[in-house]
């Protein structure tokens, strides 16, 4: 039989969280699913059916546009950095791609560009998060070049946040977008996944302004797949989401430990007391966090993990190909601690318990957009 571990992409959980981006929007905002990062590890055509429903995608990559276009749709499809180079002009043009407008350079590409089919472009403006993006005093300059170009059809304004998650908020990005934008037509794309989830429907306020967010395209991206954007402070059972992959495996081993017996490299975990110990046929090359290991500083306990559907932890070091975890509370629980038993590294198991992949992700230092695209090659996927 195959090694025991799957992830599994649910396609009814992608359809939830996309609605819930919808009813967090509100009004007639219309969203795009981000699938870039081959859908944050779900895979474009696993998840493809639980987000069809989407007004259109955005991605970064032409090959992943491709793929979309050879599942048959014929929606909008946005590439949030744009092109890299001139020729990838003539993709967008054949397969009818939007595309994101950065930089000066680009705008050159398209004034020399030849096409029968305008462009529909999204100018992009650098706010504050200082990555991509026209200057506020270079943005109108920029429209103005775009808008004169036969090459160039409809412009729509955008930029990102970078602290909708925490306390900053983004007021101050806001501001600058409105300020250089308000008397422009064009279509507006403001709101990730955690604007849309904490700022969408709230008021805003600067200068003694008000202030709109122009929601006619938000760009949810983690939230369609069940992770909260804003973890520890809310989770995504506060948010209403659902987690879009699982990835399980099942106990292949059980150790009977002494006081003073320990586990795996290093052991960074002592056994203070006689306990059971199970085997899990998962580790780093599986894309498991190493982080997520219990080390000598927290006597050898790691992160979370649910074993046939009962919460326990992770002992000693995550390896290459297994990691070991209490089977204390699983016994206490009367369920299942035997070889076979299901071990959920994060999703949803068979009781339907859920371990959200944020938990985890935290107690490796991380988030959980990492794991969902570090998942190995060599897992197998299935699609429920």
């Amino acid at each position: 039989m195959p090694r025991p571990i799957l992830a599994t992409v649910h396609t009814q959980a992608l359809r939830h969280n996309l609605e819930r981006a919808r009813q967090a929007a509100g009004g007639d905002a219309k969203v795009w699913a981000v699938v870039k990062a081959n859908a944050y590890g779900h895979g474009i055509e696993r998840a493809f059916e639980g987000l069809r429903g989407a007004d259109g995608f955005a991605l970064l990559d032409l090959a992943e546009a491709e793929r979309l276009r050879a599942l048959d749709w014929r929606g909008p499809i946005l590439l949030l950095e744009g092109v890299f180079e001139a020729r990838d002009l003539e993709l967008c043009s054949r397969l009818n791609l939007w595309h994101a407008v950065h930089s000066s350079e680009q705008i050159d590409w398209l004034a020399a560009h030849k096409t029968h089919q305008p462009h529909r472009v999204f100018l992009k403006l650098n706010s504050g998060m200082n990555r991509l993006g026209f200057q506020p005093e270079a943005f109108r300059a920029a429209w103005a070049r775009l808008n004169a170009l036969p090459q160039v059809d409809e412009i729509g304004f955008m930029t990102h946040f970078s602290d909708a998650d925490g306390a900053r908020g983004i007021a101050h990005q806001v501001a600058a977008f409105e300020a250089v934008t308000r008397d422009l037509p064009g279509e507006r794309s403001l709101c990730n996944s955690a604007a849309t989830l904490r700022h969408a429907s709230t008021p805003l306020a600067a200068d003694g302004q008000p202030l709109t967010l122009a929601a006619d395209w938000v760009r949810a991206g983690i939230m369609v797949y069940g992770g909260a954007p804003d973890h520890p402070e809310r989770t995504a059972a506060d948010w209403g989401l659902m987690p879009a992959m699982t990835l399980a495996s099942r106990l292949i081993g059980v150790q009977d430990l002494t006081p003073g017996d320990t586990v795996g490299y290093g052991s960074a975990f002592v056994a203070n007391r006689a306990m059971k110990v199970g085997v899990v046929a998962c580790g780093y090359a599986d894309g498991y966090p190493r982080h997520a290991s219990g080390s000598t500083a927290t006597g050898g306990i790691g992160g979370p993990v649910l074993v046939d559907g009962v919460r326990t932890t992770l002992l000693g070091r995550v390896s290459m190909d297994m990691l070991a975890v209490d089977l204390t509370p699983v016994l206490a629980a009367g369920r299942n601690a035997g070889l076979g038993a299901e071990v959920v590294l994060w999703g949803r198991s068979a009781s339907g318990a859920v371990l959200s992949a944020d938990e985890v992700a935290q107690a490796a230092g991380t988030i959980s957009y990492e794991l969902t695209c570090g998942v190995a090659q060599r897992v197998p996927f299935v699609v429920d």
